[in-house]
């Protein structure tokens, strides 16, 4: 089973693995280290799971819709070396609860749910829970 939901959200059993895919754990300015994300909100860091920072710098900074960020995410996630990541992590999600997390409060605008969809891609069976 793979989820997602807010890193900041209250960690539970049913989370299983806690999976950090942020770029860094900051506040906005990019720099100052977030008082609340810790290594207690997560088991494991993949910042390769995290959109690119020019990307992620052209949403936040530059004005980039959301549509032409999620397809440069899920192009980002096609990539030989990244997609072979995906493909690992929609198969450990077959057999173990993973919970994937990111700072956004929710789904709709978060590259945690690309990431959990794509994984779907890759493993029709995957039962998904988006949050």
């Amino acid at each position: 089973m793979l989820k997602t939901k807010p890193i900041l959200s209250l960690k539970e059993s049913s989370d299983g693995l806690r999976i950090s895919i942020m770029s860094r754990h900051t506040l906005e300015d990019g720099l100052t280290s977030h008082p609340l994300i810790n290594t207690s909100c997560y088991d494991l860091w993949l910042p390769i799971f995290a959109p690119p920072t020019k990307l992620l710098g052209d949403y936040y900074k530059r004005g980039l819709s959301w549509d032409d960020f999620s397809n440069a995410y899920q192009n980002y996630l096609k990539l030989p070396r990244i997609s072979v990541e995906v493909q690992n992590l929609a198969v450990k999600s077959l057999n173990y609860i993973v919970t994937l997390l990111c700072v956004e409060d929710t789904p709709e605008y978060c590259h945690r749910r690309l990431l959990a969809e794509e994984c779907k891609k890759y493993s029709p069976h995957l039962s998904l829970i988006v949050k």
